[in-house]
């Protein structure tokens, strides 16, 4: 493939312009759900789940009355819910400064399934997470290079008690056996807590989850000027935050409103206005929030990738690959997109060594393959430096990890003609050498 035709693949693609993902799944159950809601009146703490008004129970699999107890022995095993709580700490015992994302990680995969409150607290049920706006690394995880529909992602919840509950007790027991319960939040790592075992009727406590700073890491998804902020200010950003994990987008852009009027440094606050600009296609808003955001506080690393996704689907090339450089030097553990970003931003600069290595950061990165269009983009420039079994094998892997992708058959075409070119090199390998003349 020509680098003018690479140029107009990457190019021509839609670019996320939004970092949040709005996940789809059932209301938090009776008494609390999401962020630090008690489960049941029973709190972080843990206890026993009480049903609100009109909450239905599964059935029991002990004989009702008038029931012939030949039929009662063919009722399936009914699922049963399941709860967790907890609270999430730094080392020095203080909460996160930050609302922190509490993911299940299943066998490598991570589902984001509800958010801290302001004490550090969470709890959930498993599986039915709320329609909940991510991080700024959720959004990211997903390929910003797709065609997907603007960033708003699908229900990830699937697996345990998914698509309406229909798996089994017992199977969606067992299903937790490869589980973690993980907290997220950028420049920090946290602690695991395995939910092998777990079953619903265990207590939904499991304790304290420890964050810890990850060494020379500058740029952190937190921010001092959150700390400086007045009463009035936080309050109203507090409250923002509950409506937004409700989907209250309107109502909470009038309370985050408030908050950057009372506070213009408040750079959590512009990033959040941000993100809901977004959702809203002001683009020209959004960018001004995050903005904003920057010019409070140039170390908070949250706006910077929405910005580069904005520059990069402007075909602003200079502008993607300053802003992407900058959150790599900032943060260059947590957002792999950054990095695939950045090597097409420098492909387009024709900046090929540098795009080269950003594609392959991004793919060492990316665990769970979220960003198929890394391997599209270093197969392609190893193929143009005539390294053409990586070339072949990378073209292979994006097909693998995106067999949908628009432009999948021009992708075994040009893997069809490195094949033949490693072929026409053996044969020409294979052949005698011509015989000494006298």
């Amino acid at each position: 493939m020509s680098r003018l035709a690479l140029i107009s693949v990457l190019a021509g693609a839609t670019v996320l312009t939004t970092a949040m993902a709005q996940e789809q799944g059932a209301a938090a159950p009776a008494g609390g759900g999401g962020a630090g809601g008690n489960v049941g009146g029973a709190g972080a703490g843990g206890g026993t789940r009480t049903p609100g008004p009109g909450t239905s129970l599964p059935t029991d699999r002990t004989q009702q009355p008038g029931m012939d107890p030949r039929q009662q022995q063919q009722m399936p095993d009914m699922p049963r819910p399941i709860f967790i709580s907890g609270k999430v700490m730094l080392e020095d015992g203080t909460p996160p400064p930050e609302s922190v994302t509490i993911e299940r990680v299943c066998n490598g995969t991570a589902r984001p399934e509800g958010y801290t409150d302001s004490k550090g607290r969470f709890s959930f049920e498993v599986g039915r997470n709320q329609a909940m706006f991510s991080d700024a690394s959720y959004g990211n995880d997903r390929d910003p290079f797709s065609t997907g529909q603007g960033g708003i992602g699908g229900n990830r919840a699937g697996g345990i008690m998914g698509g309406g509950g229909s798996m089994g007790r017992q199977q969606a027991e067992r299903e937790l056996m490869g589980c973690d319960i993980t907290a997220k939040l950028a420049g920090y790592r946290s602690e695991a807590v395995s939910l092998a075992g777990r079953r619903s009727m265990d207590n939904p406590d499991v304790g304290t989850i420890v964050m810890r700073r990850i060494a020379n890491v500058e740029g952190l998804a937190t921010s001092m000027t959150t700390l400086t902020a007045p009463k009035e200010a936080r309050k109203s950003f507090d409250k923002a935050r509950e409506l937004m994990k409700k989907n209250k987008l309107a109502e909470a852009q009038k309370e985050l409103d408030k908050a950057v009027e009372l506070h213009p440094k408040f750079a959590v606050a512009w990033f959040e206005l941000g993100r809901i600009h977004l959702t809203a296609n002001k683009n020209d808003d959004a960018r001004a929030a995050f903005a904003k955001a920057l010019e409070a506080d140039s170390k908070y690393v949250n706006p910077y990738l929405p910005l580069a996704q904005m520059a990069a689907s402007a075909l602003k090339w200079e502008e993607a690959a300053e802003l992407s450089g900058k959150l790599i030097r900032l943060n260059p553990v947590d957002f792999p997109a950054a990095f695939l970003i950045n090597g097409v931003a420098n492909y387009n600069l024709k900046k090929y060594d540098e795009a080269e290595k950003s594609a392959e950061e991004a793919i060492k990165m990316d665990k769970q393959h979220r960003l198929p269009k890394a391997h599209h983009l270093l197969g392609a420039l190893l193929a143009e430096k005539g390294e053409l079994e990586p070339a072949a094998n990378n073209l292979r892997d994006y097909l693998k990890f995106s067999p949908q992708a628009g432009d999948a058959d021009n992708v075994r075409k040009l893997i069809g003609e490195l094949e033949a070119r490693m072929g026409a090199n053996s044969e020409a390998k294979a052949q005698p050498a011509p015989a000494p003349q006298p």
